[in-house]
């Protein structure tokens, strides 16, 4: 199997780490279950668990719960952790890959 990842000398790594992927993943569903979270960035659910704490702990996002199912709501104003990036805050890494709608883009040049 070839891909991106292991395309460049066959060791596999991601510019992005889990919590980027699990960031980015409720970002685009806010009411989404850990379970397809998971599932979406490739760990397994315990490990989808531990990272949203985390990220709920660093204040880049917010539980609530709806009925039986939770919501989150994210922080954009919330601060990269690593020292070369901590001038930035994670509402770049969101707006960088945010989905656009299918009608902006039909209007690119």
């Amino acid at each position: 199997m070839t891909s991106a990842a292991t395309a460049g000398g066959g060791r596999n790594w991601t510019f992005l780490t889990n919590h980027g992927h699990v960031l980015l993943a409720i970002a685009r569903d806010p009411t989404a279950r850990l379970r397809d979270v998971a599932a979406e960035v490739g760990v397994t659910e315990r490990a989808a668990q531990a990272i949203v704490a985390d990220l709920e702990a660093g204040g880049y996002l917010h539980r609530t719960r709806v009925g039986r199912r939770n919501e989150y709501t994210l922080n954009p104003a919330g601060h990269f952790r690593h020292p070369a990036e901590a001038d930035r805050q994670v509402g770049d890494l969101l707006a960088l890959f945010a989905e656009t709608p299918a009608d902006d883009v039909s209007s690119r040049p």
